[in-house]
């Protein structure tokens, strides 16, 4: 590539997104300006955390019957809860159920904290489902979240009624490929603060459109942009979850089975949950049922939406 290796690197890390594992390492400081120049490659273990105390998460909650259990979206890495908020609305207004989206420690407008470990993400979990009275419930979890809907059916099956686990294995991929060419290209991307969120959008598209052509790339990033006293950053505690990156990327550290229905929603070639997993994901998810959505990606709810929705509905039916 010559003296153009950066966009080189980059190109061949734009065609392989859709297999990148944006439920498993977190690349992004705010603001923009502040983010790491030298990032290490991904890992597969690292030391593990003390777990801490839990924190109150920022959660939207739409009202609906109570003699049916409630849906719980858990966002990926770099997400929050407004990535689901059309989903949400579709199923509480299809199904009548309480539905339930929320912030991970770390992201949107929860608080942050060191520990960014599955331990301490499913026991905040489980302190919103027990304070809001929403337990037993369907979890459905992308990536990141549904590693940590994967952790609380484990250590606790009688909260979760039923699971649905997007693009994400509980067990580490060995071939999940190095992301962190992005942010030299994100820390140059300046935004001014007096564009409107709409301008910034756009700016954002047209800088990345070189790089990459899917669309559901930079919708998931523009996801977590926010405008802050007058400075746009991204909205997520990227240090703390860059320093327990081995944590994210690992096996989940769990004893336990679930016996209850799941389901294993996945792209057809997904590194992040290859079909290799299939047989040890049994063990711990006896009722697992495993379903492909062709081109969906990795973001498969914003990629491929009314075949997810859809996915989701029977599943629910």
């Amino acid at each position: 590539c010559g003296s153009r290796g950066q966009l080189c690197s980059f190109n061949m890390w734009a065609r392989n997104w859709r297999y990148l594992p944006w439920g498993s390492s977190c690349l992004w400081i705010s603001p923009i300006r502040s983010m790491r120049r030298s990032l290490a490659t991904l890992g597969s273990s690292g030391p593990r955390s003390v777990q801490s105390p839990r924190v109150p998460l920022s959660y939207k909650l739409l009202d609906g019957q109570d003699t049916l259990p409630p849906v719980v979206f858990l966002h990926g890495i770099f997400s929050n809860k407004n990535i689901f908020q059309a989903e949400a609305k579709t199923l509480a207004q299809q199904t009548g159920r309480k539905v339930l989206t929320m912030d991970a420690r770390n992201h949107g407008e929860s608080p942050h904290s060191p520990d960014c470990s599955y331990e301490a993400m499913s026991a905040d979990l489980q302190a919103l489902l027990q304070k809001l009275g929403l337990a037993p419930c369907v979890l459905i979890g992308h990536s990141m979240g549904g590693k940590t809907a994967m952790m609380l059916a484990l250590q606790k099956p009688e909260l979760v009624e039923r699971l649905v686990s997007v693009d994400i294995s509980p067990f580490v991929s060995p071939n999940m490929p190095n992301v962190f060419k992005i942010i030299s290209l994100m820390e140059s991307l300046n935004i001014p603060g007096d564009l409107s969120h709409s301008q910034a959008f756009k700016l954002l598209h047209e800088y990345l459109e070189p790089f990459t052509e899917d669309l559901s790339i930079r919708q998931y990033l523009f996801n977590s942009l926010v405008r802050i006293d007058g400075q746009y950053v991204w909205k997520v505690n990227g240090e703390n979850l860059q320093q327990q990156k081995h944590q994210l990327l690992d096996t989940l550290q769990v004893q336990g089975v679930y016996r209850g229905r799941t389901l294993f929603l996945r792209d057809t070639h997904s590194s992040f949950l290859p079909s290799s997993h299939y047989s040890k994901i049994k063990l711990l998810f006896p009722e697992a049922q495993f379903q492909d959505i062709p081109d969906s990606g990795h973001i498969t709810h914003i990629k491929k939406p009314q075949e997810f929705m859809n996915s989701i509905l029977s599943f629910l039916s």
